[in-house]
């Protein structure tokens, strides 16, 4: 076996793991009154918001997290004290990677060849022997193209009665899935994770891929 051969397989199980989260960056802003009782909300539905299938299973999802934190819907704006708030958008861009190719100058005089290397703390180490031979060397570049997608999300909490904000939490998520639906349900998740949170502070927020 080739010296190198476990590192490129560490390699890849490392970025194969990497695809079983979504990472969302995650910053809030706001004024949350510590002794906010009155939890009562409406979604308020801006102009030129889509308002299909899409917008109100997203809608569903932050009412959930709402309700988790204590939040109750209301009848009409009238009984409610705060309003609620989300847009979302997702962009592709192209990326290319250039990444060298590693070819075996003495392909054959890895086999059949006893090894008369020192010992090292008790191992074999060809690291101490003048006649082992090099480690890979780049003998070309492969060029590689592909779209990663950013996906984003903003929801505010303002007070109904004079529209002043509250909080305001902005996620962004990219990765190679083009389908916001996908993405949505950790994205929502993420934003309301440690609410209100420190404002103003960027942190990212990991969620694992559900089975």
């Amino acid at each position: 076996m080739r010296p190198w051969l476990p590192i490129v397989a560490l390699t890849a199980l490392l970025l194969g793991g990497c695809a079983s989260v979504v990472q969302n960056d995650v910053v809030a802003f706001h004024e949350w009154p510590a002794d906010l009782q009155d939890k009562s909300y409406v979604f308020d539905h801006r102009p030129k918001q889509p308002n299909n299938l899409e917008y109100q299973r997203y809608q569903g999802l932050v009412a959930g997290e709402l309700h988790r934190l204590g939040f109750t819907p209301a009848a009409n704006l009238q009984a409610a004290n705060l309003k609620v708030a989300f847009d979302y958008t997702i962009d592709a861009r192209d990326v290319t990677v250039v990444q060298p190719v590693y070819g075996d100058p003495y392909w054959p005089y890895w086999y059949g060849i006893p090894y008369y290397g020192r010992r090292w703390r008790g191992h074999y180490s060809p690291f101490h022997d003048p006649f082992w031979p090099p480690g890979p060397v780049i003998t070309g570049y492969q060029e590689s193209q592909y779209q990663v997608y950013q996906r984003h999300l903003v929801v505010t909490i303002s007070r109904g009665r004079d529209g002043k904000k509250l909080y305001e939490v902005s996620v962004d998520s990219s990765g190679g899935n083009g389908s916001l639906a996908f993405a949505m349900p950790y994205m929502v998740r993420a934003a309301f994770r440690d609410f209100p949170g420190k404002s103003g502070v960027p942190h990212r927020v990991n969620l694992k891929i559900d089975e």
